[in-house]
Order: C-alpha cells, then sequence, then structure tokens
C-alpha cells in the first residue's frame, strides 16, 4: 500500500520552485593594499651594523626614554646598512609579548635581508630570561624559512651595558 503519494510529490514540487525562486545573496569579498609607512627619521652616527656594539648603541638612542618594554627590529639590506627600525611590541614593566608572524612583517615589506631584534630591560639587568632565550629560537627558526637572517638578539641595560646573543654564540 502506498500512502500519501500525492502529498509527497506535491511538496517536492514546491521545495523545488521555492530554491529556484530565490537568489542567493551576493557575497563580497574585502580587497587590501599593505603598504609601510615612514613615521619619522632618527639620527645615527653609524647606520652599518659592523659589530653588536654599533647595534646597541642605535638601540640605546631608540628606546632611551622609554617607560615600558619595548621590543623592536633594525631592518637591514644585504650590507647590513639599516634600512629601518620597527616596534614589534609594546609590553608592560617587565615584559612584552613577541610573535614571529608580527616581528617579520615589516621586515618582509621593507625588503630586509636580516634583522637584528631588540628590546630593553628596564631594571638595567641585561641577562637574558628563559622567555628572551625561547623567542630568539624561535625568531631564527622563523627567518630561515623566510630567508631573513637574524643576526643578533641585543638587549640593552641601563649606563650603555647590553647582552649580545651572537657574541655569546647563542644563535
Amino acid at each position: 500500500m502506498r500512502y500519501n503519494t500525492q502529498a509527497e510529490s506535491s511538496e517536492q514540487t514546491t521545495l523545488f520552485v521555492a530554491e529556484q525562486t530565490t537568489k542567493p545573496k551576493p557575497a563580497s569579498v574585502p580587497i587590501y593594499r599593505v603598504s609601510l609607512v615612514r613615521e619619522g627619521k632618527m639620527p645615527t652616527y653609524e647606520s652599518r651594523i659592523r659589530s653588536s656594539a654599533t647595534a646597541s648603541a642605535i638601540l640605546q638612542e631608540y628606546l632611551a626614554d622609554t617607560d615600558r618594554e619595548h621590543f623592536v627590529i633594525l631592518m637591514l639590506d644585504q650590507k647590513n646598512q639599516v634600512i629601518g627600525i620597527h616596534t614589534v611590541s609594546i609590553g608592560s614593566l617587565t615584559a612584552s609579548v613577541v610573535h614571529p608572524r608580527e616581528t617579520f612583517k615589516a621586515a618582509i615589506l621593507a625588503n630586509a635581508a636580516a634583522i637584528i631584534c631588540g628590546h630593553q630591560h628596564l631594571s638595567g639587568d641585561c641577562q637574558p630570561s628563559r622567555e628572551d632565550r625561547s623567542i630568539t629560537q624561535r625568531l631564527k627558526e622563523a627567518g630561515a624559512l623566510l630567508g631573513i637572517n637574524l643576526l643578533d638578539h641585543v638587549i640593552v641595560g641601563g649606563e650603555g651595558r647590553y647582552f649580545s646573543f651572537a657574541d655569546e654564540n647563542l644563535l
């Protein structure tokens, strides 16, 4: 026995008609333009990085009047000339959140061949923390994948003191 054969076929017809008459809403896809904007310039005595001392001097000048921890990168061309400085993260008094994605974003846009990372320890103690060592290793690995070398990670403290990961063979 067949029950409701007539009803099923009319319901199906109604469903197909409803599907055919409703127009899909047009979807929109955002269009982006990515650009690197120069915010200013900083005078420096030497723009070519020849040692960790040169990088430290530039970083200390850039970070001189900050009241919180800043994580920055020096973006370098293939001759180790500084082509820009970028503040990746501004943290609290004792910490700054850093991720490779944000660290290399400006370096990619600036066509940097290499970077030097740097941040200050407001306490004046330049010794790297466990987190400093960990992020340095992650940035080295990410840079190797991207073809942008991490040459050094410099931690600056007070009175011209600094710690260089490259000088201590920790890279």
